[in-house]
């Protein structure tokens, strides 16, 4: 029987592997994040520095792009891009492997399906490795280089983002590196567990497309697929982000610590700025979310569908 592809049938159980295995998640994620990294760089650092207003010097996203661009020139809206696009490549592939890999240990052992509750804990444990072993560290860096003002290396200073690295290990320690890790954590993993949940069920809902079922849909598919899925972690985790930023802004250099953790941010902000004040820079969140998923859906969904199409497909 034609497959729905319509490119061939189903493989026996003894020529055909059970999913798309989990270096091939990984090295579709990494690909998907070199290419989001180049195109919304300048979006995450408006949000970065939005984030960072506590005197009102930006009026909206607008107006900090156009304040950045003034007074320190286009190049500053891709400030911190060497450790972003790292950090992006690294992390996907990290988080599109690890998933894969716990959506293996949470499938049924009879039947081989992986239950709504099986797939959200395997997007929540993606979301917490990598916010540990790689998100936490890179954003530090990359956070510290983002809200310096100018351009000029001798003002500045971090020189870089190797440079950053070592003068917060110097000054605040090793574990400096992982400023903001509770709520960063708490952001990801909830943030993985919606996405992994929402994009397998827009895919089905939209276009049919089973994992594994050999189809590879179209790039326009996989971004509305991306996209959508995109739009719900941000609101929700809106407080985490705004509190991982602060923390992870703030230098034991500069004298005693104005944010002691996670619940301490959120108390002090709430009582210093008011409410929405957890959800600043959301906006700019998801005009980069979003459609960075979308982006990197595109190129992931390509490269696994390939792979399904020829592997997990007999002809």
């Amino acid at each position: 029987m034609a497959s729905p592809a319509g490119g061939g049938v189903r493989a026996s159980v003894g020529g055909r592997k059970d999913s798309t295995p989990p270096y091939v998640r990984a090295i579709s994620g990494s690909f998907g994040g070199i290419v989001e990294a180049c195109c919304l760089q300048p979006i995450d650092v408006i949000k970065t520095r939005l984030q960072l207003d506590q005197s009102g010097a930006y009026r909206g996203i607008a107006n900090c792009g156009r304040t950045v661009v003034r007074t320190e020139g286009v190049r500053a809206l891709w400030k911190g891009l060497t450790p972003f696009a790292t950090h992006l490549t690294l992390k996907y592939a990290l988080r599109m492997g690890s998933n894969a890999l716990f959506q293996s240990a949470f499938k049924d052992s009879a039947t081989g399906d992986l239950s709504q509750r099986g797939r959200l804990m395997s997007g929540f444990g993606a979301g917490v490795l990598e916010a540990l072993v790689i998100v936490t560290p890179f954003e530090v860096v990359k956070i510290r280089l983002q809200q310096q003002r100018g351009l000029s290396p001798e003002l500045l200073k971090y020189k870089g983002p190797i440079h950053c690295a070592r003068t917060i290990i110097h000054e605040e320690g090793f574990f400096g590196l992982w400023a903001g890790a509770a709520p960063t954590v708490m952001r990801n993993g909830t943030n993985q567990a919606a996405m992994f949940t929402a994009k397998n069920a827009f895919d089905v809902i939209l276009w049919k497309k089973h994992e594994g079922d050999g189809k590879v849909l179209q790039p326009w598919q996989s971004m509305i697929s991306g996209f959508l899925a995109g739009t719900c972690g941000p609101i929700c985790t809106g407080p985490f982000d705004v509190v991982k930023t602060r923390l992870m802004a703030q230098s034991k250099s500069g004298g005693e610590l104005k944010y002691k953790g996670m619940i301490h941010a959120i108390r002090t902000i709430y009582v210093e700025e008011g409410l929405l004040a957890l959800w600043k820079g959301l906006l700019p969140r998801l005009m980069r979310i979003p459609p960075g998923q979308a982006i990197m859906w595109t190129v992931a969904d390509q490269i696994t569908g390939f792979y399904e199409r020829n592997y997990l497909v007999l002809d």
